[in-house]
């Protein structure tokens, strides 16, 4: 099993560019199933979760070939109404396949999905966009069942709990593209990777209104062409290596990122006494004065983003003072609370939130990677703290992070990976794609 092991204490300086969106590339991939031909995706990160959600594709008929971080996905052979468990369990995004199995073939066996363990995440939303279509669904024996005969448009809002939901707003809206009459979506998510499904769609030959907004209006069409797109870089990528400059104190370029997609993120950065820099290509990341106490709370977009609470606190940790960290869209993601303070982190849990006291120094020690987002803020601690860090579990961050040994080795950091019972390969030699 891989390890990570930094030794920190090393101000970051330097370049780096950000891969295309995970949370973008997934649901891009599963709209090529809409189109009955041969689509191709661009600047798609080469990422575990990507080559899980490719497996998938492959096994309902499509074939997918990866050349880089171009991906082409023929959908001349979606013909299998069923995603199995097998499958589905290894990444919470495959239940995507539901909205296009419904759209193009009339029924779907979909095993209810897995991901990583943040608590509960019910897929009751997807499951009543489909409905308020028409369609009629099911659980049985861990088993999604629908049936889409004499779908039509619908009204509905998919605004849950905790706010609207991204998962089901592509899923229900990757159905609706080609179910006859007016659907609308109330309550659509907004975050960015949802308006570039959109988009995509549109220039398939889709009819959505309403992009980048809570509503969504859709007349449905008899077809989609195949397409060639390029995906948008990820915001969640270029906001953990701006915080990976600003917890070593260092003058880091991210090329690449969107400050349009990251402004909530942006403004907590500079009220914590972190200098950021706007520019054409990217944003800057420059040194201040210390890092000030400031309180977060994750909301949906354009809130504070739940995926970069656990780097927030990492950052928190050596603040000179008390914040509070409040997570409302997963209350129980805070698994990383235990790994950071067996790194000298002072962190008192409440529900829902966590109060930071930030501490002189943190110091590295043997942790445990728990889920893709909390192994990135314990990279984050590895970088700012005393001595060596042992992160074990690192496939969660490979989920999410293309080649970020290799990409945090080339700014300055001495970060190494060990692989099984391999002696450990200086990330700066490892290749990044473009």
């Amino acid at each position: 099993m891989d390890r990570i092991l930094i030794e920190g204490r090393r101000c970051l300086n330097g370049e780096i560019t950000v891969s295309g969106s995970k949370n973008a590339a997934l649901p891009l991939m599963v709209a090529c199933l809409l189109a009955d031909g041969v689509s191709t995706l661009r600047n798609v990160p080469q990422l575990r979760d990507v080559q899980t959600m490719s497996s998938v594709l492959q096994s309902v008929g499509a074939k997918v070939v990866t050349e880089g971080d171009r991906i082409t996905i023929d959908a001349r052979g979606f013909n299998t109404t069923e995603a199995p468990y097998d499958m589905v369990r290894r990444m919470r995004a495959s239940v995507y396949v539901l909205g296009p199995m419904l759209a193009r073939l009339g029924q779907a066996r979909v095993s209810l999905p897995g991901g990583c363990a943040i608590g509960p995440r019910p897929i009751d939303l997807h499951l009543c966009g489909f409905e308020a279509m028409g369609a009629k669904v099911r659980i049985e024996g861990g088993y999604v069942i629908a049936e889409g005969e004499g779908m039509r448009g619908g009204e509905m809002n998919l605004e849950g709990t905790h706010g609207s939901s991204v998962g089901a707003t592509c899923n229900v809206l990757m159905a609706a593209v080609l179910v006859p009459g007016r659907t609308v979506i109330r309550g659509a998510a907004r975050e960015p990777e949802v308006g570039e499904l959109v988009r995509m769609l549109n220039l398939m030959g889709a009819r959505i209104t309403g992009a980048d907004s809570s509503t969504l209006e859709i007349e449905g069409v008899s077809s989609l062409q195949p397409i060639v797109y390029s995906t948008i870089s990820d915001r969640i990528e270029a906001g953990t290596f701006l915080l990976a400059g600003a917890i070593t104190g260092g003058d880091v370029m991210v090329h690449g990122a969107r400050p349009d997609h990251m402004n909530a993120l942006l403004e907590k950065m500079i009220q914590a006494g972190i200098g950021i820099e706007v520019l054409p290509d990217g944003v800057r990341v420059k040194p201040g004065n210390g890092i000030n106490p400031t309180n977060i709370q994750t909301l949906p977009f354009p809130g504070f983003p739940t995926d970069m609470q656990a780097q927030f606190m990492a950052l928190l940790c050596m603040a000179g003072g008390d914040s509070i960290v409040r997570e409302t869209i997963y209350p129980e993601r805070f698994i990383h609370v235990a790994e950071l303070m067996r790194m000298g982190a002072n962190i008192e849990m409440g529900v829902g939130e966590a109060r930071v006291r930030g501490v002189k120094k943190l110091t590295g020690a043997p942790v445990m990677a728990s889920d893709l987002r909390a192994s990135a803020a314990l990279v984050l601690a590895g970088l700012a703290a005393e001595g060596t860090t042992e992160i074990l579990r690192v496939y969660h961050i490979d989920r999410g992070y293309e080649h970020i040994d290799a990409k945090l080795a080339a700014i300055g950091a001495k970060i190494t990976r060990e692989t099984g019972e391999q002696q450990p390969v200086a990330a700066a030699t490892e290749t990044t794609s473009s």
